[in-house]
């Protein structure tokens, strides 16, 4: 980096004490010089309210009466129902779709940057939600989840990477679980929605749900329109004289001694020193050297999200109704279970304060584990127990609120932390497109678990997700690292050092070390000395 930059010296030192100020800041502090910063991805990151309110929308029509008349099958009871087949193909159609548009976008988004995706993305979703509304059959509703899981895809990259960049180490992890907040509000919203419209019979109690969608892309879309570019983005094309104007947009005036041209040059200091590790900025490259465990734990970050059972809460309301409960109910607890969620999430903030990241996650999986294991148990008491119903739904509700307090909100932090500022864009799309993968799966089987003219497993799925969730307790203990209170470049210097993830949180690094030095000088101290390989 010293050979190709003559003017190294003052760059590292302007870095080294935008680090410092960094490490000294307080959330006070953060919060009074980066107000606007916190309030763009606030605005951004509400997108994921459409995922969350379309995820449990499609779930839970399937225990809803109206929606059964219309799209579904007659049964032998006289009943109407979805078939597990359609019920798999219409949960998985929005996945598809993005999938899709997750891989354009670690492309477009590093072309054009972050605004200018979301800006098209949001004018997307406003046309495709008129595909859902006016569907006559099935076939047109999977059509319309296709494309409405385009856009989707484009939020799921743009929200979680936006808010890692506009703000200081003490936010990151409040703003980027903010994107999960944002889900759990979108299924919030869904519950309610639907609960009001249960008792209706006509084609309106589930159109209007669907309408209810258009409410948010305008609103948002103004809100892009206005916000700034990320200066991380910037940086990485090589606008940094823009960086630094936008960083000052980014912040107020409440602290004399920030400097915004040595906060940049944090972000260029932090660049170089990612090429010093890997030049590249493709899909393969997230395979290469280093990156590669970068992209592995990012990766299965993520993809415990649906190993862990929570595939289960998206279909809350049937799986309430297969369990035993009357529909009513069913939706009354769907409505408390979403509700347990929200407050799960703003709790985390507190509990990431105290404990870190990686001692949430791998304490959340192992608290999952328990209780999907009791609701298999429960479930041994027959199918026609009403206590061991109500038994079941509750632990559900048990299950929500410690899944949304730790693994749901925690792992949108440690994605966009544990990847490198050069590839995050490209690491979150291919660790939510595992996240998507795995969704499809779920997405087949569990309808299959639930339905009574299929594997009719009922509460016994339990016993499926916990033992899957074992296994991610045990990957997450060995190979998470602990990201607080690390700047990108210390980050950076910890993966190149190959230090074990137990090791993250107790060795001290400088990532102003010269660089024709060993990468191993920058690690000067540790608390362990254990590395990996």
């Amino acid at each position: 980096m010293a050979q190709s930059n003559p003017n190294y010296a003052n760059l590292a030192d302007d870095a080294q004490i935008a680090t410092v100020k960094e490490h000294q800041m307080s959330l006070w502090q953060g919060l009074k010089l980066y107000p606007k910063a916190v309030a763009w991805s606030l605005v951004l990151s509400t997108a994921i309210v459409m995922e969350g309110y379309d995820v449990v929308l499609m779930g839970s029509f399937y225990a809803h009466p109206a929606f059964k008349e219309k799209y579904g099958e007659q049964n032998a009871d006289g009943t109407y129902g979805i078939p597990a087949p359609w019920q798999a193909g219409l949960s998985n159609a929005m996945n598809v779709g993005q999938i899709l548009g997750l891989f354009a976008t670690g492309i477009i988004s590093e072309r054009f940057g972050y605004r200018k995706t979301m800006m098209g993305a949001l004018s997307l979703i406003i046309g495709f939600i008129f595909i859902l509304f006016f569907a006559p059959n099935k076939e047109t509703l999977l059509v319309g989840e296709i494309f409405m899981g385009l856009p989707l895809g484009v939020f799921q990259t743009i929200t979680v990477a936006y808010a890692s960049e506009v703000c200081p180490v003490v936010l990151r992890c409040y703003l980027t679980t903010y994107v999960n907040l944002c889900w759990v509000m979108g299924q919030l919203i869904a519950s309610g929605v639907l609960k009001g419209f249960v008792t209706r019979t006509d084609q309106w109690s589930y159109r209007i749900p669907f309408a209810i969608q258009w409410i948010w892309p305008v609103p948002i879309l103004i809100g892009v329109v206005l916000a700034p570019e990320s200066p991380w983005w910037l940086v990485r094309r090589g606008r940094n004289e823009e960086a630094v104007q936008v960083l000052k947009r980014l912040t107020g005036t409440a602290d004399p001694s920030f400097n915004a041209d040595e906060t940049v040059a944090m972000m260029v200091h932090t660049n170089e020193l990612e090429k010093e590790i890997s030049a590249g900025t493709s899909y393969l490259d997230c395979f290469k050297g280093v990156d590669l465990r970068r992209t592995e734990i990012v990766c299965m970050t993520w993809a415990a999200q649906n190993l862990c059972g929570a595939g289960l809460m998206a279909y809350s309301t049937y799986f309430y109704q297969q369990a035993g409960l009357a529909t009513s109910n069913s939706f009354n607890m769907s409505l408390g279970q979403y509700g347990l969620g929200f407050l799960g999430t703003l709790l985390s903030w507190v509990l990431m304060t105290f404990f870190g990241r990686r001692t949430l996650y791998v304490g959340g999986l192992a608290i999952l584990n328990v209780l999907l294991f009791t609701i298999g148990f429960i479930s041994l008491a027959g199918e026609n127990n009403t206590a061991a119903s109500w038994a079941t739904g509750s632990m559900l509700l048990v299950y929500t609120f410690f899944y949304d307090s730790t693994v749901g909100p925690v792992c949108y932090s440690l994605v966009s932390e544990l990847s490198s500022t050069r590839l995050r864009s490209k690491t979150i799309v291919l660790s939510r497109n595992l996240y998507n993968l795995l969704s499809i799966v779920n997405g087949v089987i569990i309808p299959y678990m639930l339905n009574p003219e299929a594997w009719h497993w009922r509460g016994k799925a339990g016993f499926f997700w916990g033992s899957l969730c074992f296994l991610c307790v045990v990957w997450s203990y060995f190979r998470l690292p602990e990201p607080k209170g690390r700047t990108f470049g210390e980050l950076d210097v910890l993966f190149e050092s190959r230090i074990s993830a137990r090791k993250f949180k107790g060795t001290v690094v400088n990532q102003f070390t010269d660089s024709t030095e060993l990468s191993e000088k920058r690690v000067i101290g540790t608390t362990h000395t254990e590395k990996v390989g």
